[in-house]
């Protein structure tokens, strides 16, 4: 299977038709029907690595302030007990602990309605343990790399830049130039698999850093996806541009 991150921005695109849910539409027609799907959502950042293992998910509208329309939707797509046994193993008893607790949040069910309207693919998660560094996180996503041979599609859903506090909602905003600058260097390091620039964006990216990744939980699942690609693999940007002058929407395929 191919390795995608999604920049997935505001939860509104649950509701809208744009070029970016367009992009993501075509996304899930270009790519093998995948038996189950793992996400890495940026919404379960908690103390602790978990696997979601319930047979059946909840819906998590993680969120407040929006329209009614969007606490409405459902995507009964149901969860995956055995491809989550196994991630589980690979990532370590010692490493991780399985869950029921957890449903979809809008991480994951706001990308895959357009991806996979017909909610009919099994889905399942791990969170990001907020205690561990992003090399940490880089090691443990490259334990669940062996699941894309058994037809595990994952998914890491964030944003590359994340900057709620710098949101611009005219519709005629441009993005700030530390977005653009830090979205194009990250871009860089995916298209030279360099890991290390990935790993540590501060070191490279001192300026730009403290506004475009003001906390991590939106970047790490970058990590994730990208530890889980291979050098061979083909890269592309299914979706680039920005949202609300402080987020990055960008989307990368690898595979």
């Amino acid at each position: 299977m191919p390795v995608l991150f999604v920049g997935h921005g505001s939860p509104m695109n649950a509701v809208q038709d744009n070029p970016f849910t367009r992009a993501l539409a075509e996304l899930g027609k270009n790519i093998p029907r995948p038996k189950s799907i793992l996400c890495v959502s940026a919404h379960w950042y908690v103390d602790g690595t978990f696997v979601s293992v319930s047979p059946t998910n909840k819906m998590i509208h993680d969120f407040a302030g929006f329209p009614s329309e969007l606490y409405a939707i459902q995507y009964p797509a149901p969860g995956e007990p055995a491809a989550a046994q196994k991630a589980q193993d690979l990532l370590g008893k010692s490493n991780s602990r399985m869950t029921g607790n957890w449903g979809l949040d809008h991480g994951a069910w706001t990308v895959l309605m357009h991806m996979f309207p017909k909610a009919d693919i099994p889905v399942f998660q791990i969170s990001l343990d907020m205690r561990k560094s992003p090399a940490d996180h880089f090691d443990l996503g490259a334990k669940l790399k062996s699941l894309r041979e058994e037809g595990v599609l994952i998914l890491g859903s964030g944003n590359i830049v994340h900057n709620l506090r710098k949101i611009n909602f005219s519709d005629t905003a441009d993005p700030y130039p530390w977005n653009v600058k830090f979205d194009a260097g990250i871009k860089e390091a995916i298209l030279k698999r360099d890991a290390d620039r990935l790993v540590n964006f501060a070191k490279f990216f001192p300026e730009e850093t403290p506004l475009a990744v003001p906390t991590p939980d939106h970047y790490l699942p970058l990590l994730y996806a990208f530890a889980c690609s291979d050098k061979d693999d083909p890269v592309s940007f299914p979706y680039e541009g920005f949202e609300l002058s402080g987020i990055s929407m960008r989307a990368v395929r690898w595979g």
